[in-house]
């Protein structure tokens, strides 16, 4: 199977970068044909005075902000209710450190260096050896009474809800606690065992405290600021802050220069949507762009899609929704597939609102709208297709982009701009579905991309190539079908263009219509076997020139080139090996020829043609072993797989593994449906086992 991640084509190398080097001078260049009026930015001195040329009442996001965070700051650390849990588990650990340490006293064997050593590793809790020696040495009586003052004064502790900032003083307060009647000696041993075991049972509930800031912030409403028309905004001599340079965004009076931040953020954001391509094409197994020539075209559309929209949308309020950013994603749908338009698409989406003080409102319309084109248009490609695609997105989006024109206004918006507004989406939609249209026939011509409106004309029956093949060879035609239904179910169930590979299983065998009667298919049984006064040289040549006759066919009926490439590669460079062994068998293997009975090829090189490739052997061999158990079409299957993969067939092909596997299950379940078990009536006897092999043989070659 072919390996996606080799190393880059210099060519495309080249192209990457120089796509990479355009965005940038187009992004730190201001090409806009309406340009704002000053340059400024937050820090700034105003060398004139700017004011308000229109009324406006807007959210200021940062006294919105400023006020949400005083909000949230007044908000108290939240601490859940004492878990009981833990304070069992306190007095627990001392009752089990207690015990611990009466059995190390009470051990008569043990020295006192180990009985130290051994009261040192309880987990616990942590003495010093002082303490060790203390709690060695107390009579039994005051190690009784240790006891049980410990405990008695832990349970009393923990009983109470403790948060991390009090168990300091809680053990400041364990004295207080212990009966005076105890000996100060014990009393100290009292407040060392209790103290170790003193512990936070409240704890701090970051997701509450988080909750509860969040809700005191969610609770301050908007802030607005409102400018009416000649209002200064800043005076002359100034220093532009950031609520004056909101102002001016909010109007439109500011557009960022290009200053070292902005060519850092350029390059930032080019380098990161950058690696995100890459990542994305050495991953994919299949991008769907293979190719120099496609990926300049794709470059070359990528430019112009992007030029125009950072030189027409800027600074107006209609443009911008009629500009026809997912064109670009359907174009590319059309030619090539879904696999990599998305990201094509959502890197303009990205890059032409990038510095808009809307940029994230016309990124999600653009990213949206085109997506939902390449989804809707799928892998239809008919006028009415596009029209309806258009259609589609444009009703999509357009409650999308009314959310955000309530979401930013400061009132409601008024129902004539709402109007306006839908009715510049579906216009943009539909022109997008329009250019798309256009630009896909045009580049599909050129590039000579077979398109499915061409596919479903030629897998009708009534097109001309194949009412030649079903009138010269039915027996042909037939075997076509039943590759083509095998073939499209497993293209269906991998993600392969199930469309192409149906029309390359139509027509991958139309060669043998010229000389039909050399196929074991189309031969009428008790006809004498025209291979038979052949030597087989001379017969393996005759069945190998259906791959010639059938490219000699395409071409006089003018099939698309993807097309042709299954009559090419449906066998690769298989050996017809009947005829092989019959050389050998009369000659000896030292005076044949192998390559006077091997297919020219090349080698299946996409999923569609080795799809084919297998289909035509596991159909050609179940046609003639008829297999009647689903272990029997397994094995069958699963040994035409294991042939083509360990034969090397399948190396210049994008088929994973998992691909291979699903395919092969497809498979045996069609198969399965066919072949299942029927009633054999009385006289009707199975073929012998040899026969059948043999049959298939000739099968698998072609005869």
């Amino acid at each position: 199977m072919q390996n996606n991640k080799g190393k880059p084509n210099k060519s495309n190398i080249l192209l990457f970068i120089v796509v990479c080097v355009v965005v940038f001078l187009l992004l730190i260049t201001q090409i806009s044909l309406r340009r704002t009026s000053f340059g400024l930015k937050i820090g700034d001195v105003a060398t004139t005075d700017i004011t308000a040329p229109k009324t406006i009442t807007y959210v200021s996001d940062i006294l919105t902000e400023e006020a949400r965070q005083d909000a949230a700051d007044n908000v108290n650390n939240i601490y859940l209710p004492a878990d009981p849990s833990i304070s069992r588990t306190q007095v627990q650990n001392l009752r089990y450190t207690f015990q611990f340490i009466n059995v190390v006293r009470n051990d008569e064997y043990s020295s006192r260096t180990q009985k130290i050593e051994d009261i040192n590793k309880i987990s616990v809790a942590d003495f010093d050896e002082s303490t060790i020696e203390q709690l060695l040495d107390l009579s039994a009586d005051d190690w009784s009474v240790l006891q049980e003052e410990s405990i008695s004064i832990l349970e009393n502790v923990m009983r109470n809800s403790i948060r991390e900032t009090q168990v300091v003083s809680e053990i400041q307060n364990i004295p207080a606690m212990i009966n005076y009647y105890i000996s100060q000696s014990v009393a100290n041993l009292v407040n060392t065992m209790v103290s170790r075991f003193i512990t936070a049972n409240s704890l701090y509930s970051a997701e509450l405290t988080e909750k509860s800031r969040e809700e005191a912030k969610a609770a301050v409403q908007p802030r607005e600021r409102t400018y009416v028309i000649n209002q200064t905004i800043v005076q002359k001599g100034q220093i532009v802050t950031a609520l004056n340079y909101e102002a001016l965004n909010k109007l439109g009076l500011v557009v960022s220069q290009n200053n070292p931040e902005k060519y850092i953020s350029v390059i930032c954001i080019i380098t990161g949507l950058a690696a995100a391509l890459l990542v994305y094409i050495h991953w994919i197994p299949d991008s769907g762009i293979n190719g120099f020539t496609n990926w300049l075209v794709t470059a070359v559309l990528f430019l112009i899609y992007f030029i125009a929209g950072r030189m027409l949308t800027p600074n107006h309020t209609l443009i911008p929704y009629v500009f026809p950013a997912s064109g670009l994603g359907l174009t590319l749908a059309a030619l090539y597939g879904t696999s990599t338009s998305g990201i094509i698409a959502l890197l303009l989406a990205i890059l032409i609102p990038y510095d808009f003080s809307n940029a994230i409102v016309f990124c999600i319309y653009y990213l949206i709208s085109s997506l939902t084109a390449i989804v809707v248009l799928g892998k239809q490609r008919s006028i009415g297709n596009f029209l309806k695609t258009g259609i589609i997105s444009g009703l999509v989006c357009i409650p999308i982009v009314i959310s955000y024109q309530f979401m930013n206004a400061s009132v409601v918006p008024d129902t004539t701009g709402l109007v306006s507004i839908a009715v510049a989406v579906l216009v943009g939609s539909v022109i997008s579905a329009t250019l798309s249209l256009l630009s896909h026939y045009i580049i599909a011509g050129w590039l000579g991309i077979v398109t499915p409106t061409q596919l479903m004309e030629l897998i009708r029956p009534d097109s001309p190539l194949l009412q030649f093949m079903l009138s010269h060879a039915p027996g042909t035609y037939q075997h076509c079908l039943q590759v083509a239904n095998l073939a499209e179910q497993a293209a269906r169930d991998i993600g392969a263009d199930s469309l192409l590979t149906r029309a390359g299983a139509m027509y991958h065998d139309v060669g043998k219509s010229l000389n039909p009667m050399f196929f074991v298919e189309n031969q009428v049984s008790g006809v004498l076997n025209l291979h038979a006064d052949l030597t087989p040289q001379e017969s393996a040549a005759t069945i190998m020139k259906h791959v010639t006759d059938g490219v000699e066919l395409a071409h006089q009926y003018h099939l698309p080139p993807r097309i042709i490439d299954f009559i090419l590669q449906h066998h690769g460079t298989n050996m017809t090996r009947f005829q092989y062994g019959q050389a050998v068998e009369q000659n000896g293997a030292e005076n044949v020829d192998p390559a006077d009975f091997t297919y020219p090829g090349p080698i299946p090189n996409s999923k569609e043609t080795a799809l084919v490739m297998l289909a035509d052997s596991v159909e050609a061999r179940a046609r003639a072993e008829r297999p009647t158990t689903k272990e029997e079409i397994s094995e069958l299957v699963k040994s035409m797989f294991n042939l083509y993969s360990n034969s090397g067939q399948m190396d210049n092909t994008p088929l994973t593994f998992r691909d291979l596997t699903t395919a092969r299950q497809s498979f045996e379940r069609v198969l399965q449906n066919i072949y299942h078990p029927r009633v054999l009536y009385p006289g009707q006897k199975r073929k012998d086992e040899k026969e059948s092999k043999e049959k298939a043989e000739k099968q698998n070659n072609g005869e």
